[in-house]
C-alpha cells in the first residue's frame, strides 16, 4: 500500500497539471508548473532524511502509521486548494510522507521477510508502485474533459492512507527492532509465525550478536558514513540512485502525457496509461528473475536496455524521414525504456542497499541514498525535463 501511494502520487499530476494551472492562475508559467510537481520531491527529501531516526525510536509499525498523517492531510489540502500556496503545501506534505515510506518499505522487508523471499517481496513493492501509477493515469483520463476532476483525484489519494494506517495495526513489528529494544518474547513469536519454529533460536542469536557488535542506529552518527565499511555502502547506494534518476525515469513518468502529445498522440493521458501497464509488466518479470538471476545481472541488463531504448527515441526525433514511422519508433522506445527499467533498475536499487548495510547504519545509509534520489529527481524534473518539453526540444531529454 505504501508503494501504491508512491506510484499514485508520481502519476497524479501527469494529466491534470494543465487544469490545475488554469484554475489556480499560473497556466503558461513553466517555472510554477514545475514547482507544483517538484515541491513533492522537496518534501520527500526531508522525509527520507528523517526516516532512520523515527524507525529506530518508534519501530516500523508506528512509523508507518504516523506517516499516514501527512499523506492524508496533504491529499485533502491539495484537493481543496484554491491558490498556488495551498496546492504547494498539500504537495509538500504528501512528499514528506512518501519520503519516509520509500526508505521505510525496503528496511521493513529486509528485517521481516525470510531471505529466500526478500527479492520477491521487493519486486512486489515495485508492482505496488506500478499499480498506483496505472490507477492515477487511468483516473487522469477524464481530466482532459472535466477541468475540476483533479480535485476528485486528490480526494481519492487520501483513501490508501487510511487503509495503510489500519493495515499496519494488524501487521507485525520488525523482530530485529524488538530484539533491539529488549522485547525478545514478541520477536520470537513473530519469527516463529513468519520463518518457522526451526529459525527462532538462530535468528535471535544472530540479531543479538549483530546488535552487540554493531550497536543501534540510534547511537550512530552521520559522520560514520565517511568511515569504512559504511562509506563504501553509502557510496554504492547514492551512486545507484543517482544513475537511476539521471537515466530519466521519473521525468518520463511525471510528464509522459505532455511528451506523447508533442510527438503527435492525441490523448496523452491514455498513452501514459500504456506506460503504466508496461511498467507493471516489467515488474512482474522482475519478480520472477530477481531471486534466480541475482541483483547484479538484472541491473546490468536493465541499464543496457534503457540505453538502447533512448537511442531509438533520439534517432526517431532527429531523423524524422517518415512522420508516422518516427512517432511509432518514439513510442516503442519509450515503452522499451519503461519495461527495461522495471526489470532491474526499479526494484533492485532500493532492495540491495539495506542488504549491504550494517544494523548500526542501515537507517542513515538508506536515508542518505534516498536523499540523493530526491535531489537528482528534483533537479532533473524541475529544471531539465520540464524546460526541454516546453521548449519543444524533446530529444534533449533522452540524450
Amino acid at each position: 500500500m505504501s508503494n501504491f501511494l508512491f506510484g499514485y502520487h508520481i502519476g497524479v499530476m501527469n494529466g491534470p497539471i494543465i487544469s490545475i494551472a488554469r484554475e489556480l492562475g499560473f497556466e503558461g508559467d513553466p517555472i510554477l508548473e514545475g514547482l507544483v510537481v517538484s515541491i513533492f520531491i522537496a518534501g520527500a527529501f526531508v522525509g527520507s532524511i528523517s526516516c532512520g531516526s523515527l524507525v529506530d525510536k518508534l519501530g516500523c509499525r508506528r512509523t508507518f502509521q504516523i506517516d499516514t498523517i501527512p499523506l492524508i492531510v496533504g491529499a485533502i489540502v491539495s484537493a481543496q486548494a484554491h491558490s498556488l500556496d495551498e496546492i504547494l503545501l498539500g504537495r509538500f506534505l504528501v512528499g514528506l510522507g512518501i519520503g519516509v515510506n520509500t526508505v521505510l518499505v525496503p528496511i521493513y522487508i529486509s528485517e521481516v521477510a525470510p531471505t529466500k523471499y526478500r527479492g520477491l517481496l521487493g519486486s512486489f513493492s515495485q508492482i505496488g508502485t506500478c499499480l498506483g501509477i496505472i490507477l492515477s493515469l487511468f483516473l487522469g483520463i477524464p481530466a482532459e474533459d472535466d477541468p475540476h476532476w483533479w480535485r476528485t483525484m486528490f480526494y481519492i489519494a487520501s483513501i490508501p492512507g487510511f487503509l495503510l494506517a489500519l493495515g499496519m495495526q494488524i501487521s507485525v513489528e520488525s523482530p530485529r527492532w524488538l530484539c533491539r529494544v529488549g522485547n525478545i518474547n514478541d520477536a520470537e513469536s513473530i519469527i516463529r509465525n513468519l520463518w518457522g519454529e526451526s529459525e527462532v533460536d538462530k535468528a535471535i542469536e544472530e540479531f543479538q550478536s549483530v546488535i552487540k557488535n554493531d550497536g543501534s542506529d540510534v547511537n550512530s552518527r552521520w559522520l560514520e558514513l565517511l568511515e569504512e565499511p559504511h562509506s563504501r555502502v553509502a557510496f554504492v547506494g547514492g551512486a545507484l540512485f543517482a544513475l537511476q534518476q539521471f537515466a530519466g525515469i521519473n521525468g518520463v513518468l511525471y510528464f509522459s502525457s505532455l511528451t506523447f502529445q508533442d510527438v503527435g498522440i492525441a490523448s496523452g493521458a491514455l498513452a501514459s496509461l500504456f506506460v503504466g501497464l508496461t511498467n507493471f509488466a516489467g515488474a512482474l518479470c522482475a519478480s520472477y528473475f530477481i531471486d534466480t538471476q541475482g541483483r547484479k545481472k538484472l541491473l546490468i541488463g536493465s541499464y543496457l536496455g534503457m540505453a538502447v531504448s533512448m537511442f531509438l527515441i533520439v534517432f526517431a526525433i532527429n531523423f524524422p524521414s517518415d512522420e508516422d514511422f518516427s512517432h511509432n519508433l518514439s513510442i516503442l522506445g519509450t515503452l522499451m525504456y519503461i519495461f527495461t527499467f522495471a526489470i532491474g533498475a526499479g526494484p533492485v536499487t532500493g532492495l540491495i542497499i539495506p542488504e549491504l548495510s550494517s544494523n548500526r547504519t542501515r537507517g542513515k545509509i538508506m536515508g542518505f541514498s534516498f536523499s540523493v534520489h530526491w535531489v537528482c529527481d528534483l533537479y532533473l524534473c524541475s529544471v531539465c525535463f520540464r524546460s526541454a518539453i516546453l521548449s519543444s526540444n524533446l530529444e534533449s531529454c533522452f540524450q
